[in-house]
């Protein structure tokens, strides 16, 4: 497990400025750590101490939270406060955040196992591949009394034919030969020769009439959820590539090897004890008065809505029952027209951690620019290099659109690092749409080259503050 140093360390690869920030969730996720160290009794009564974020749109909060769980694998969901309404009222409950927790625990946790039994499961769709191409799979036993249909499809519908009686030769064929054969056709599968090859396999056919007449009638229902392994899975034959049979192939391979059971077992478990929910534009649902009627109060219903869930309770769903007590909440607004101490005082004790984020200045906003993994630039260079158009930014150039940046916040709603990608998109709007007229171009942006594309519109509010 990471120490907060190296967890904030992790985290400034891809955010800029926050220190502040990246320290509360480095230690409330070393938090985690230590608690499992405890014994069993303590655990359970060792909470997480949940976090607020404060600062405007796009510093970066989002981010952080997600940058944390990638960080440790945890599952994660980021919802809004605004979607969910006081129970009575049209919307979303809160109930449902938990709900998408234990989906995404349950795809994380089978992905996981997925790849432990991954190959196993290539080596047993090759097997199913090889038995059909030999004519030995029992379901394509129908096909061809010679059991040579599928060689026959795969080389054209020619096999020579050494005797016009198939049942005579194949019996004085050797075992030898057909472990030969079978060796070579496995070769040339491994190396890809077949991929474009066709074959005839039996697929379970998944379209079910019932569920689209359920739905019709606005009622969403699985019936495979609802009837389990009662109703028979219908089967159809199907003409695909050996690339495509090979992938659902091994797909079913997969499902066959993993223990469902096991792993909404282990997901529940992952979601309780790790799981991360980001509520954004916790600020929203703030009263700033404590009217008795209006808007305000369906707000307020809002937060005692939330409050169980952050409290602790458990949460019904179709994987069973999920307790939220060791759940970690980030919470995030930007708290303009509010502040924290608006939320229902219960509801604040739930958050006793919280962290201001600052407004990002023109030196941040050119460490975003440059100095990320998945820094803008960069990520502008490698789409333009797909179309052979190879974009260079002068050290002025970066400056220029950094102080664009930052004066067009200053003056105009702030939106933080979100600006810059409106500003190199209108840099590169003409580069971008000439794609495919030369077979390569080097293009070198500067600051003379930022200034001349800054359309009207942007410069007529921009140039005011330029030297």
């Amino acid at each position: 497990m990471l120490t907060p140093k190296e967890i904030v360390e992790q985290l400034d690869k891809y955010i800029i400025s926050q220190n502040k920030a990246k320290r509360a969730v480095s230690i409330a996720l070393r938090n985690r750590y230590r608690r499992s160290l405890l014994p069993v009794e303590m655990q359970e009564e060792v909470y997480p101490k949940n976090i607020i974020m404060m600062g405007p749109t796009g510093v970066g909060k989002t981010e952080i939270a997600r940058r944390l769980a990638k960080l440790v694998e945890a599952p994660f969901v980021k919802v809004e406060a605004t979607k969910f309404t006081e129970v009575g009222y049209v919307g979303r409950d809160v109930d449902s955040m938990i709900r998408d927790l234990i989906d995404v625990s349950v795809r994380m946790t089978k992905t996981l196992k997925a790849q432990a039994v991954q190959t196993v499961a290539e080596s047993a769709a090759e097997n199913r591949i090889l038995d059909i191409l030999m004519g030995t799979q029992e379901d394509n036993s129908d096909k061809d009394s010679d059991g040579l249909g599928s060689l026959q499809m795969l080389l054209g519908g020619f096999v020579p034919r050494k005797s016009q009686e198939p049942e005579r030769e194949e019996e004085n064929t050797s075992e030898e030969e057909t472990l030969a054969e079978r060796e070579r056709l496995l070769l040339d599968l491994r190396s890809g020769k077949l991929d474009d090859s066709l074959i005839e396999v039996i697929l379970e056919d998944n379209s079910n009439n019932m569920n689209d007449a359920f739905f019709a009638m606005g009622v969403d229902v699985n019936m495979g959820d609802l009837f389990g392994g009662i109703l028979p899975k219908k089967k159809k034959k199907r003409k695909i590539r050996i690339s495509e049979a090979n992938r659902i192939f091994v797909q079913e391979e997969i499902d066959k090897l993993i223990d469902m059971d096991e792993v909404v077992r282990d997901a529940i478990q992952r979601a309780e004890q790790e799981g991360i929910i980001f509520i954004d534009e916790v600020d929203k649902i703030a009263a700033t008065s404590r009217s008795s009627s209006g808007p305000d109060v369906s707000r307020e219903g809002v937060q005692r809505d939330i409050l169980p869930i952050v409290e602790g309770s458990a949460v019904s769903t179709k994987y069973g029952i999920v307790k939220t007590d060791h759940i970690l909440f980030i919470a995030a607004g930007a708290f303009h027209m509010t502040k924290v101490s608006d939320l229902i005082p219960e509801l604040q004790g739930r958050f006793p951690i919280r962290v201001q984020l600052e407004a990002l200045s023109k030196d941040d906003f050119v460490r975003i620019l440059t100095q990320p993994q998945n820094a803008i630039i960069k990520q502008y260079r490698a789409l333009l290099a797909t179309d052979k158009i190879n974009i260079d930014f002068t050290d002025d150039a970066i400056q220029r659109i950094a102080k664009y940046a930052f004066d067009f916040n200053e003056s105009h709603e702030n939106i933080g690092a979100r600006r810059l990608h409106t500003i190199i998109e209108n840099l590169l709007d003409e580069v971008s749409f000439e794609t495919g007229d030369k077979k390569a171009n080097n293009l070198l942006i500067d600051a003379k080259y930022v200034d001349e594309h800054i359309s009207e519109d942007i410069a007529v509010d921009f140039r005011r503050y330029i030297i």
